[in-house]
């Protein structure tokens, strides 16, 4: 399932990453819910954006950054089968990653990020660029989705940021 659609190589700029994080911030207000973000290759940017809005504390719950395995183990439950099978840069692993979140948080949406920023990492099956995002709602189904981005470590990281934003106003929608 495809819950952002693709973005332009171009990434957003400062602007544009806080007026996301405002209408994120308003959507789970509408409907009083709490947010927590579990992030790896973005380490924690996520979070800043939305710490960023004044009020965030009516719905910002917590965040995660959570780069080593032994991190996602320990605070988002990932499995270590899941690591080993499937590596950190997965589908199963961002799942894993979200739904994790909701359990050791008191939100009812979270979004996780797992990825390649660069410039070293990447592999051919796995290139620098690759991330992969997670949504998920408490007691719904964990959604996932992979990106391929372009550009510097900044570039890719930055664009991830966005893309998270924008599948938590789909999610919400």
């Amino acid at each position: 399932m495809t819950l952002v659609p693709p973005l332009p190589t171009d990434p957003a700029d400062d602007v544009a990453l806080h007026a996301l994080a405002e209408q994120v911030g308003a959507a789970l207000r509408k409907r009083n819910l709490m947010l927590c973000t579990a992030e790896s290759c973005t380490g924690g940017w996520i979070a800043k954006m939305i710490t960023d809005i004044p009020g965030c504390s009516d719905w910002f719950d917590c965040g995660m950054a959570a780069y080593s395995y032994e991190a996602k183990q320990a605070l988002l439950g990932v499995r270590q089968e899941t690591l080993t099978e499937h590596g950190a840069v997965s589908r199963e692993t961002v799942l894993e990653m979200v739904s994790g979140a909701l359990i050791t948080s008191g939100a009812s949406v979270a979004v996780a990020v797992t990825g390649i920023a660069g410039p070293t990492g990447g592999t051919p099956e796995k290139p620098v660029g690759t991330v992969w995002l997670g949504w998920k709602r408490r007691g719904g189904y964990p959604l996932g989705q992979q990106f391929h981005f372009d550009g510097d470590r900044e570039s890719v990281r930055r664009q991830t940021v966005a893309a998270a934003l924008k599948g938590i106003l789909v999610l919400l929608a």
